[in-house]
């Protein structure tokens, strides 16, 4: 029979690289032994199994993506697209977001901790499963891809990790990226064959296995040292060429309430206000007394702002300019304006709330409604703190995109201008008739804003140690993140990373 649980602890290895217990929402199989579950194994057995291992990346308000406090946040505040202005007392936060933004960051800071936790949670779920259900090939073949998306986030925010197995036991050893790069690998090649091809957005199948190798070798030179554009190509080629997926006619059709029929998100994490709660942008980026534009059932905030460059980054028309709510803000009738009583005296703008591009200062008192905030998910009137929409964590126009840096990484700029064009086109927006590095992370910026990528696109086009407002320039070993303090307290195999 089946039976929900929400608590999971696990000791020995695992134990040693995160938190003992965690709390998410899986079934599990009570009274049936393991020859009985082999020897009746379907579809919808092994569906309920898997879904222990995909809850880890739903990981309910334990910062996942979309949610405050682990990897969302810090690829997100620590990019020139979003920051969280100090305003006097609020989001001071031990200057954790300050020092995300100056790109200052020490160990001991939470959310690095927690991007740590997100990661190596997926690891360890995966691995249980593979532990317990060794013989279920189907199964065992997804959850080893599973876990190198779990790798392909640890490797590429705090480069040397250790790699974890389901045979491993005792205190991790710690491993060089060249060698988690090569693991990561090796574990979508001899995997994918046995992924199914249908279009399951919320579990990995075979063309978003593709899609981790993908990002893997776009990745490449970062992680290794050898660019691997050409292979990166090549395995988006099998995405383009043969798989399920088509840009969306309507942008913001990939981001509503009920998106989960979307003809390009292609893994996504399937939110849901009642059973799978942790979506909550509206919370994080709009201002306390948004909450009567929308009818919130909780008041916002009134965190995450847009930079006012890469507010100015969009060209008029473009449709996607609409990713950010800017202007004089009004109740949900749409015609009363709403007021901030406590608004600063020296705010140009008085009461009546107006998210404007400029924010006067980071610190130590920002403006309590500067900044354009995140307007790219479908709020629906009267939501509570979680959302219901499906997160994109991969989505085919990021294919289109990739494409087109892997081709004009190779001298093809034919090729790059095609399919930058194709989204651009989708945009409503002038196609372009040149192409360089700049121009490419820039549309990469416009179309992926606010979904989480834009960190690791500063770090392979060489701008994340850039100076950009209210940040001087940074140096290089920032790109990536120091090992937590307190998972180097829990592992003496663990070495700290360079710079920290």
């Amino acid at each position: 029979m089946l039976r929900s649980i929400k608590t999971l602890c696990v000791g020995g290895l695992v134990a040693m690289t995160m938190g003992s217990c965690w709390e998410l929402e899986q079934e599990v199989l009570t009274g049936i032994t393991q020859e009985e579950l082999l020897a009746n194994v379907t579809p919808e057995l092994i569906e309920v199994l898997k879904q222990s291992a995909y809850g880890a990346v739903v990981a309910s308000g334990q910062g996942g993506y979309g949610s405050h406090g682990g990897i969302y946040a810090v690829q997100e505040v620590t990019s020139d697209e979003l920051s969280i202005p100090q305003k006097g007392a609020d989001w001071e936060d031990g200057g954790i977001w300050l020092r995300a933004h100056r790109h200052t960051w020490i160990s001991v800071d939470g959310p690095l901790n927690g991007t740590w936790n997100y990661g190596f949670r997926i690891v360890a779920e995966s691995n249980l499963l593979i532990q317990q259900f060794p013989d279920l090939v189907e199964l065992v073949s997804e959850l080893k891809v599973l876990r190198a998306f779990g790798y392909l986030l640890l490797i590429d925010n705090f480069g040397n990790v250790p790699i974890i197995t389901e045979t491993d036991r005792g205190t991790p050893q710690q491993n060089t990226r060249q060698e988690v790069f090569e693991f990561i690998e090796r574990s979508i090649l001899e995997n994918v064959e046995q992924l199914t091809k249908n279009n399951t957005r919320t579990n990995l199948n075979y063309w978003t296995a593709h899609m981790i190798l993908a990002k893997l070798y776009l990745n490449a030179e970062v992680y290794t040292g050898t660019p691997r554009w050409a292979d990166a190509e090549r395995i988006l080629d099998v995405i383009i060429n043969e798989g399920p997926y088509s840009l969306s006619p309507n942008f913001f059709a990939n981001f509503s309430a009920n998106n989960s029929n979307s003809p390009e998100n292609m893994f996504t994490v399937p939110y849901d206000a009642n059973n799978a709660g942790g979506f909550n942008i509206h919370q994080m980026t709009f201002h306390y007394n948004s909450q009567f534009t929308f009818d919130l059932q909780e008041q916002p905030w009134n965190g995450y702002a847009a930079l006012e460059e890469f507010y100015n980054s969009f060209e008029d028309g473009d449709t996607r300019k609409g990713s950010l709510r800017e202007g004089i803000q009004f109740a949900s009738d749409g015609v009363t304006p709403i007021e901030d009583d406590a608004v600063e005296d020296n705010d140009p703008d008085g009461p009546v709330i107006n998210f404007t591009p400029n924010i006067n200062e980071l610190a130590p008192n920002a403006f309590r409604q500067a900044g354009t905030r995140v307007n790219k998910f479908e709020i629906p009137n009267g939501i509570g703190p979680d959302l219901n929409n499906d997160f994109p964590i991969f989505r085919y126009a990021d294919v289109i995109l990739m494409k087109a840096e892997a081709a004009w990484r190779q001298g093809n700029t034919a090729v790059a201008l095609q399919f930058v064009n194709q989204v651009r086109e989708r945009a409503n927006v002038a196609p372009l008739t040149s192409i360089d590095g700049t121009i490419l992370l820039a549309e990469r910026g416009r179309e992926l804003f606010a979904e989480g990528h834009r960190r690791s696109d500063l770090i392979r086009f060489g701008r994340f140690n850039d100076a950009w407002w209210e940040k001087a320039p940074s140096q290089p070993f920032r790109n990536i993140f120091p090992i937590p303090e307190n998972q180097l307290q829990a592992n003496p195999n663990l070495s700290q990373n360079p710079g920290y």
